[in-house]
């Protein structure tokens, strides 16, 4: 095993594997927070400083899981789950504007704070020109001082995806952000020499792209490393669609169902009408050729297990029932109704990574439409399943998400990124919901129920669930205005941030730490 310039080389993930799989099933804790939430003077969370004191929290806190969502480049309305640009990229925003003067390649100058900028949200209009522009400064600099061993071992330890996404950012600035199925069909196909010829017409750009990979590798493996040496493991996220505006899918076509002749998607992913929606969910994101995928051996798939055990130690597979069976719906519907069931070849899929990586360190997203078949799936493998409280007391004592119901090996939340927080949860609970809780917990009245984020936290803890995480905005105690997605609504999602670390106090350190203690998650 290597290691240098702050990031993992090839050789170093399978080490990562090794120990995220042999915790698999220890009891323990931990907090979910996106590291753009976390406190910067740029606008945007980043791999600084503030970074650093939040895992130094959550060791005081007794804490030994970080969850994040996916880390790559984001696009449209900037969701990390739904529009990234890659799968295997890291997102040029986190870069820590403040590591970079360290270096020495900005100066303190060169790299003001965002102006005005709104303490608890990311204001990505602005926050974008404002850190590019201050990144290509850097760029420049770090272009003086000539050939960097450092960036040329990277280049070659990660070419198996770089190559292809650092050009198809570069043609998707050149082409103004328009979907790669609109640039010249000789671009759009793939063409090698149309390829070779954009690459040397946009080389800096392309290597301006490189770089910012680099930084970015370099600041989070190092962040890792930190958290990993404190004892603290990180809980990534793989969602199970991609953006078609994105480099893996104009890289690899041939894995997706396309119209031959437009490139635009021919049938697109989403869910069926249910109790939640009379028309269904349509996501937009082109679903997978599976046959194809399967001849190629899942090879894809393997190097995007791969991509990400670089980042994390452990993988939270969003969609998990998708693996199983996925709701297919033609491109031209405007409502996801008129889809169907199809089938995924899902033992084969994870028998092949696990032929590939061994005993897999994978959590299961198995919330909606959940199936017999699904849940064979899940269970063939050993993977823990998602419990959330915020669903549980709807009155039902059979509620799968009460904690009476948990087996051991599952990961209970309070609520997860797409809840509302704890505080905002309980002032729209019906009062029917809310009395069946108080009996339910123990309590004489509602009135009887006090801070409720942190009922919801003991809860969590005390169940038999092996792994239980909270996201920071419930040991905080703030209200809906931090909740940091809302899928009813497409705009104005994924900006929350907290504003200060002075927030992260020893109370609410120690208080956590005492029910970790309590119910064995230490």
């Amino acid at each position: 095993m290597r290691s240098g310039g702050g990031f993992l080389y090839e050789e170093d993930w399978t080490l990562s594997l090794f120990v995220s799989a042999y915790m698999k099933f220890e009891r323990a804790s931990g907090i979910l927070l996106h590291p753009t939430c976390l406190p910067s003077a740029h606008g945007i969370g980043d791999l600084g400083q503030s970074a650093y004191e939040f895992i130094d929290f959550m060791e005081r806190s007794g804490q030994r899981l970080w969850q994040i969502l996916p880390l790559g480049p984001t696009g449209y309305e900037h969701s990390p789950y739904t529009m990234n640009f890659s799968a295997f990229a890291g997102n040029p925003l986190l870069i820590s504007l403040e590591k970079l003067i360290d270096e020495g390649l900005l100066t303190p100058e060169e790299a003001p704070p965002l102006e005005n900028a709104t303490p608890d949200r990311v204001e990505f209009d602005r926050v974008i020109p404002h850190k590019l522009g201050i990144l290509k400064q850097a760029f420049e600099r770090f272009q003086q001082r000539g050939h960097s061993a450092e960036l040329e071992e990277f280049s070659q330890a990660q070419s198996w995806w770089l190559d292809d996404f650092v050009l198809f950012m570069a043609l998707l600035e050149a082409n103004d952000g328009k979907p790669w199925s609109q640039w010249e069909p000789s671009v759009a196909r793939r063409e090698p020499e149309a390829l070779q010829a954009k690459a040397e017409e946009l080389a800096d750009s392309v290597a301006f792209q490189r770089f910012m990979q680099f930084k970015c590798f370099e600041q989070w493996m190092a962040l890792r490393r930190y958290a990993n040496e404190k004892g603290i493991q990180i809980i990534g996220d793989v969602s199970i669609y991609v953006c078609h505006n994105s480099s893996d899918v104009w890289a690899a076509p041939h894995l997706f169902k396309l119209d031959s002749q437009t490139l635009e998607p021919a049938y697109i992913a989403g869910v069926p009408p249910d109790y939640f929606s009379e028309t269904g969910q349509l996501w937009g994101n082109p679903v997978y050729d599976w046959e194809q995928c399967e001849q190629s051996g899942f090879e894809w798939w393997t190097s995007r297990f791969k991509a990400t055990l670089q980042y994390v130690d452990w993988v939270r597979v969003d969609h998990f029932r998708g693996f199983e069976a996925y709701w297919q719906v033609p491109a031209s519907e405007e409502t996801a109704i008129n889809g169907e069931w199809i089938k995924a070849p899902g033992d084969k899929f994870f028998e092949t990574l696990g032929e590939r990586f061994g005993d897999l360190p994978v959590l299961a997203e198995d919330l909606g439409i959940i199936t017999p078949e699904v849940e064979a799936l899940r269970d063939r493998f050993g993977f823990p399943g998602m419990k959330i409280l915020m669903f549980a007391f709807s009155g039902d004592p059979d509620n799968t998400h009460l904690p009476h119901k948990y087996v051991h090996n599952c990961i209970v939340y309070s609520g997860t990124h797409d809840n509302d927080t704890a505080l905002g949860w309980w002032e729209k609970t019906s009062a029917a919901d809310k009395q069946f809780m108080a009996q339910y917990l123990g309590y004489d009245s509602i009135e009887a129920i006090q801070e409720i984020n942190w009922v919801l936290i003991r809860n969590a803890l005390a169940s038999v669930a092996d792994l239980a995480i909270v996201p920071l905005q419930d040991m905080l105690g703030l209200d809906n205005r931090a909740r940091m997605n809302d899928p009813s609504k497409t705009p104005g999602n994924w900006r929350w941030r907290y504003p200060s670390s002075e927030l992260l106090t020893d109370e609410v350190a120690q208080r956590m730490r005492e029910l970790a203690r309590l119910y064995s998650r230490l």
